[in-house]
């Protein structure tokens, strides 16, 4: 399994990114898709997720109404559009794949990528 992560870099405070991901070795299809964070000094939190084939779609509250993910299913991405852009948004951001989430809501995924950095400044 592989996943190659693409899109970070340095944004002001209020600006947008796209991150993107190529995820290659499974069935695309049939796994939950999508993305983790970790900003410095903190634990690894899921942010958004793509369940196939059902087309569900979760967010985290932190990123909700500011982050939107799509799939293109035909070249195996996913993607995490990042608008309004906080502070707090700064960390390594990791696309995953096969991803559960626990009754008391922590997400875990057994497939992940190297990361992308994204450092937003005030």
């Amino acid at each position: 399994v592989q996943l190659v992560e693409s899109g970070g870099g340095l944004v002001q405070a209020g600006g947008s990114l796209r991150l993107s991901c190529s995820v290659s070795g499974v069935a695309f299809g049939d796994y939950v898709i999508g993305w983790f964070r970790q900003a410095p000094g903190k634990e690894r939190e899921g942010i958004s997720s793509f369940s196939n084939p059902e087309g569900t779609i979760s967010y985290a509250d932190s990123v909700k109404g500011r982050f939107t993910i799509s799939s293109d299913r035909a070249k195996n991405m996913v993607h995490l559009q990042m608008n309004r852009l906080k502070p707090e948004d700064t960390g390594v951001y990791y696309c995953a794949v096969d991803i559960w989430v626990t009754h008391s809501g922590k997400w875990y995924a057994n497939y992940w990528g190297q990361g992308t950095q994204v450092t937003v400044s005030s």
